[in-house]
């Protein structure tokens, strides 16, 4: 069994194609299903459709009529809620900095169900795009198809929440799929991932680390500049309101306000088997600093000797820092591992064009499968799987970088092109 799974000979490429179909058929019927099963915008659940997404919108709402600042007040934001979709339902707090603001305060404008599609669609259609490019093998054809990615549970589960991964997901792997062929542009990118900064904690590491100084400077100054300009429109009582909101999401990350297995984290996982909050915070910091240092090493390496052997190094990088960013943040929720597409489809496809290494297969099938069961498994067993499957994404993405370009891996255990592009 073991040598199946090192081998990855289980998973042939009528079986990729199949399941690829299956999920993404399954994943629009349940979406269609879901919707038909509402009413007056209420799911089956008695939440609001677009569920995290009312936050969004109550918050540009605020900020329309030139209040911005009480975004962050829970006794106004949850009256914008009430107004919006009156009743009983949860309140949805609004934890994003200003900056966030400057992308969502549009989508105020329209009626709530036509900004929830545009929002999604909008976004949903950049995350796809990137992905695809990444996607492309040496050849610049396909190598992953496209109900393969549209089949990724992830997709679903952020569409479900009405969140935002998929526009931290493009800016992700916009800033990978552009570090060597326009560094300033992809530092640029990068730097927007400010509007939701625990997720970019390891980009002034690695950047440094690979001496890719260019995308280092743009992306602090993207970073600065955004921050600027939301100062600029929404005043500094927008951000103070914002730094003292930030007492209430730590409250939630060790109060357990969210649902613990939702959540998707180190500290969660440390939470989610009965540790303290201190045993919690200490385990995440462990692990956020060994995947910076792991991946600032590997960088340095590389950079040190001169060379980027591979055609694309900056994507490979990209795929280790997006797997990076998920392990080193303690604020991670389900829709989150939408960012795990990068190294998914970055490594797959260095997979199919050189050859895959030992359990390299097995690992990337976890991880497919991954956003669709963890929460589901950390509810009925408590048992933790994000942190210990991303952290094996990690490992092959760091292992990736700095390979010979053009030549298979030492001991591929499955032959280059296997698995299919569609």
């Amino acid at each position: 069994m073991f040598e199946t799974l090192k081998s990855g000979r289980f998973f042939d490429a009528g079986r990729a194609r199949v399941y690829a179909w299956l999920t993404a058929g399954l994943t629009a019927a349940i979406a269609i299903g879901w919707i038909a099963l509402s009413r007056d915008g209420i799911d089956p659940t008695g939440k609001p459709l677009g569920t995290d997404f009312v936050s969004f919108y109550a918050a540009s709402k605020i900020a329309l009529d030139g209040a911005a600042a009480d975004a962050w007040s829970i006794a106004r934001h949850g009256l914008e809620e009430a107004r919006l979709f009156p009743g009983e339902h949860d309140y949805t707090a609004f934890f994003y900095p200003p900056v966030f603001l400057l992308v969502c305060l549009p989508l105020a404008l329209m009626p709530y169900f036509v900004a929830l599609g545009v929002w999604l669609v909008a976004t949903g259609a950049a995350a796809i795009a990137v992905l695809r490019r990444l996607g492309r093998g040496a050849d610049g054809r396909a190598r992953i198809g496209l109900a393969a990615m549209l089949g990724f549970p992830a997709v679903f589960v952020n569409a479900g929440h009405g969140q935002n991964a998929y526009l931290s997901t493009a800016l992700f792997g916009g800033g990978a799929l552009l570090l060597d062929r326009r560094p300033v542009l992809a530092g640029a990118l990068l730097g927007g991932l400010v509007f939701k900064p625990h997720l970019a904690i390891v980009l002034p590491f690695a950047l440094a680390a690979s001496r890719r100084w260019r995308a280092f400077f743009a992306c602090g100054a993207s970073a600065l500049g955004l921050i600027g300009l939301s100062a600029g429109l929404f005043g500094l009582d927008a951000w103070r309101g914002f730094l003292a909101g930030s007492a209430v999401a730590r409250a939630t990350l060790e109060q357990g306000l969210v649902e613990p297995a939702k959540m998707q984290s180190v500290f969660a996982a440390v939470r989610l088997v009965g540790g303290s909050v201190a045993a919690g915070y200490g385990l995440q910091a462990l692990v956020a600093v060994g995947v910076i240092v792991v991946l600032t090493h590997a960088l340095r390496r590389v950079s040190s000797a001169g060379r980027r052997a591979e055609s694309r190094p900056g994507e490979t990088e990209g795929a280790a820092m997006a797997a990076a960013a998920l392990l080193a943040s303690p604020f991670l929720l389900d829709y989150d591992l939408m960012l795990l597409a990068i190294p998914l489809v970055v490594l797959t496809r260095t997979g199919l064009d050189r050859g895959f290494r030992p359990w390299e297969i097995a690992v990337l099938l976890a991880a497919y499968i991954l956003p669709l069961v963890s929460r589901s498994i950390g509810l009925a067993l408590h048992v933790p799987l994000a942190p210990m499957v991303v952290l094996a994404v990690f490992a092959l993405a760091v292992g990736r970088i700095g390979s010979a370009a053009g030549a298979r891996d030492d001991e591929p255990t499955r032959e280059a092109g296997e698995l299919p592009a569609g």
